[in-house]
C-alpha cells in the first residue's frame, strides 16, 4: 500500500474538483481526503494500491470538465493506514 499527496494548481476551485475527486477515488477503492487550500490550489492525500493511485494521478492531470489544471506536484510515500474512506475536508 502506498500514499500519494497531490498539489494541483490552475482553475481548480469552484469547478466541483473536490466532488469529482471524491467520486473518482471512491471508484478506485482509495481512502484519504481532498480539500481546497487558501492559496487557490487543491490538495489530495490518498492511500491504496499503487495502480489505483497512479490512475487517480492521471485523472488529476485534467480533472473534471470545467477545471483547467496548470500544474500538479505528486509526492509518494508509504501508507500510514489512518483513513477509512475518502472524504472532502472543509477547513
Amino acid at each position: 500500500m502506498k500514499r500519494l499527496r497531490i498539489q494541483i494548481w490552475g482553475r481548480v476551485q469552484g469547478v466541483f474538483f473536490r466532488t469529482h475527486t471524491q467520486a473518482e477515488a471512491t471508484k478506485l477503492n482509495l481512502v484519504g481526503w481532498v480539500r481546497n487550500c487558501p492559496d487557490g490550489t487543491v490538495e489530495i492525500v490518498a492511500e491504496g494500491n499503487e495502480k489505483s493511485l497512479t490512475r487517480l494521478l492521471d485523472w488529476c492531470r485534467t480533472g473534471p470538465p470545467k477545471a483547467q489544471v496548470l500544474k500538479i506536484e505528486p509526492a509518494w510515500d508509504e501508507a500510514e493506514g489512518e483513513f477509512e474512506s475518502f472524504i472532502i475536508k472543509y477547513e
